[in-house]
C-alpha cells in the first residue's frame, strides 16, 4: 500500500466556494477504451442534459487510456465541436489510472464519473453532486442496491454483485451499499489527500477508494439510481472478479496492519455536534465505555479459557498468572485499536509496557482473591474459583479503564484538531486557488494552468452568447497526453487547494459576523 506524503489534513468542510465564470463546478469524467461507437452519443446526450438541468458551469472530459481504434480521433472532434468538452489520451490502460490522473490534473471542485455506457439514469446526476456542494458529504455513489432503485439487469450480473458487496461487508467491514456502480463524485480537496493512498489502477479503484474513505471516518452520500444492463459491455467478469478478490485481500492486510495513514483525511468539521462541550461528560466517553465492555467481555472469556486449560497441569496461581499475562497483551491490543483508536506501530511498545503494569494490578487483585479463598478453605471447587476471580476481574477492570484512559490512551485529538484548523483552514485567506508541483508531461502534452481565483459565489453556466474561458490552452485539434505511468506515480506533485468559509445564504461582504 502507498503510504507516501500526501498535501495534509483536509479542512473543515464548508458550503463549497468556486473560482471565475470560468472554473467549471464540475468536471465529469467518462473513461473510455475502444468505444469508438458509444463515445460521441454518450457525450452528446450528457451534455445536452447537463445544459438543461445543471445550474453552474460544467466539463466534460473524456479519458481515453490506451484505444487501439477510432476513439482519439472522435473524442478530439467533440472536443472541436462542444466548448465544455475536453479530452486526455493516456498511454496506458487502466480505469483507475485514468480517473487518478485526470481528476488530479482537474481544477474543479467537484470531480465525477461515469461510464461511456450511460447505463445510469442521467437524473440522478444533480442529486449525486449537490451534497458535495453544500459541504455536506465528501464522496457521493450511485446505488443499484438501494431498495428505490429500479435495475435492469442479467441474473449473472445480480448474482455476481451482491456476492461482491457482501465479501466487502464481511472482509472489510463496508456500509456503503453498491461499490461497483460506475456513477462517483467526489470533493477536489479530498481527492488530492485520497488519491495518493490508492494503489489500484484498475476496477478495484472504485472499491479502495470507498473502502479507505469510510475507515477515515468520511461522509459517503448515496443516491438510489435507474440502472439499465448494457449488454453489449466488453467487461471481462473473471479477470475483473479475481482481481477484485486480490485487492480485498491486500487492503484488508494493510488495514490490519495500520500501514495506511487514514489520520490524514481526519476533517475538523466545523459545527460536529461532537465538538460541542457538554458538561459533566467528557468527550468520547460513552463510545470508549461501549467498547471497553465489548474487549473487557472477550477478554474475560478468553481468559477463563486460557485458565481453564492452564489449571489443567498447573496450580492455580500459576495458571492465573499465565492465563493474564496472555489475555493482557491481547486486551491491550484490541482497546489500543478498538477503543481509543490508536492506529500504526508507533508508542505500541510503550502501550504494552504500560499495560503490563495495569496487568499487575489485576494480578495482585486476583492473585489476592485466590490467597483469600485458599485460606477460607483447604480445597474449594472449580466452580468457586471461577466465581471468585469473575468478581476480583470485575473489580480489576473499573481501574483498568480508568488507567487506560488517563494514563495509557489519553485524549490528545483536541489539541491535534486545534493545530490542524489553524494550519489547513484559514477564513481569512483572501484568495481561492491552486498550486501545483513541476511535472513531467508527455512531449506532446500542453502545460495545465492553475490560476488563483478571487472567491466568489458558485458561478451560473454561461449562455450560448458569452463566451466561456478556456480550461486548457491549446490547439483544439490536438488531444492532450499524459503518460500514465508518471500520474499512477504522481510524479508531477499533488496539488492543494485552500477554501474559504462562505455562508450560504449570507454574501454581504460588509458583515462581519463569524462565518462558522
Amino acid at each position: 500500500m502507498r503510504t507516501d506524503s500526501s498535501p495534509g489534513n483536509l479542512p473543515a468542510r464548508e458550503h463549497l466556494p468556486a473560482g471565475s465564470a470560468g472554473t467549471p463546478v464540475l468536471d465529469v469524467v467518462i473513461p473510455v477504451y475502444n468505444e469508438e461507437k458509444d463515445l460521441q452519443p454518450c457525450v452528446v446526450r450528457l451534455h445536452e442534459h447537463l445544459k438543461r438541468t445543471f445550474p453552474y458551469a460544467f466539463r466534460i472530459t473524456v479519458a481515453d487510456n490506451a484505444s487501439t481504434d477510432t476513439t482519439p480521433q472522435v473524442a478530439a472532434r467533440l472536443e472541436s465541436e462542444i466548448p465544455e468538452v475536453r479530452s486526455f489520451r493516456l498511454e496506458q490502460k487502466g480505469r483507475g489510472r485514468a480517473l487518478r490522473t485526470v481528476w488530479s490534473a482537474s481544477d474543479a471542485p467537484i470531480l465525477a464519473y461515469m461510464d461511456v455506457d450511460l447505463s445510469t439514469d442521467l437524473n440522478a446526476l444533480l442529486p449525486l453532486v449537490a451534497p458535495l456542494i453544500s459541504g455536506h458529504s465528501d464522496l457521493a455513489i450511485g446505488s443499484r442496491l438501494a431498495r428505490s432503485s429500479r435495475v435492469v439487469r442479467g441474473a449473472k450480473r445480480e448474482f455476481i454483485s451482491r456476492t461482491y458487496n457482501l465479501i466487502l461487508r464481511g472482509s472489510l467491514q463496508a456500509r456503503f451499499s453498491d461499490a461497483q456502480c460506475g456513477f462517483k463524485a467526489i470533493r477536489r480537496d479530498v481527492a488530492q489527500v485520497l488519491l495518493p493512498l490508492i494503489e489500484d489502477t484498475g476496477w478495484f479503484f472504485d472499491t479502495e477508494m470507498l473502502v479507505l474513505a469510510e475507515r477515515a471516518g468520511l461522509r459517503i452520500h448515496e443516491v438510489p439510481v435507474d440502472w439499465v444492463d448494457d449488454p453489449n459491455s466488453t467487461v471481462h467478469i473473471v479477470k475483473t472478479a479475481t482481481d477484485d478478490l486480490k485487492g480485498v485481500w491486500r487492503v484488508g492486510r494493510a488495514l490490519a496492519t495500520g500501514s495506511l495513514p487514514l489520520d490524514r483525511l481526519a476533517r475538523p468539521f466545523g459545527d460536529d455536534p461532537r465538538d460541542r462541550d457538554l458538561t459533566d461528560v467528557p468527550k468520547g466517553l460513552a463510545r470508549q465505555l461501549v467498547g471497553f465492555c465489548v474487549v473487557g467481555a472477550l477478554s474475560t472469556l478468553f481468559y477463563l479459557l486460557l485458565y481453564s486449560g492452564f489449571r489443567s497441569f498447573s496450580g492455580s496461581q500459576i495458571a492465573n498468572a499465565l492465563a493474564l499475562l496472555v489475555s493482557a497483551v491481547a486486551n491491550t491490543a484490541a482497546n489500543r485499536r478498538l477503543t481509543f483508536g490508536v492506529r500504526g506501530r508507533g508508542s505500541a511498545v510503550r502501550h504494552q509496557a504500560q499495560g503490563l503494569v495495569v496487568f499487575g494490578i489485576g494480578l495482585a487483585l486476583t492473585s489476592g482473591s485466590l490467597a483469600a479463598l485458599n485460606a477460607a478453605t483447604s480445597s474449594p471447587a472449580h466452580s468457586t474459583e471461577l466465581a471468585v476471580l469473575i468478581a476480583a476481574n470485575l473489580a480489576a477492570t473499573v481501574l483498568r479503564f480508568l488507567l487506560f484512559r488517563a494514563w495509557v490512551f489519553p485524549d490528545r485529538r483536541d489539541e491535534t484538531a486545534a493545530s490542524t484548523v489553524v494550519a489547513s483552514h484559514n477564513p481569512s485567506s483572501p484568495t481561492y486557488g491552486t498550486t501545483t508541483a513541476a511535472h513531467q508531461q508527455h512531449p506532446h502534452a500542453h502545460q495545465l494552468p492553475h490560476q488563483q481565483h478571487p472567491h466568489t459565489p458558485l458561478p451560473q453556466r454561461p449562455n450560448a452568447t458569452a463566451p466561456q474561458a478556456p480550461y486548457i490552452n491549446y490547439d483544439h485539434n490536438q488531444t492532450n497526453e499524459f503518460r500514465a505511468g508518471e500520474a499512477a506515480d504522481r510524479t508531477w506533485g499533488d496539488a492543494t487547494m485552500q477554501l474559504q468559509a462562505v455562508r450560504p445564504h449570507d454574501h454581504d461582504p460588509r458583515d462581519t459576523r463569524d462565518a462558522r
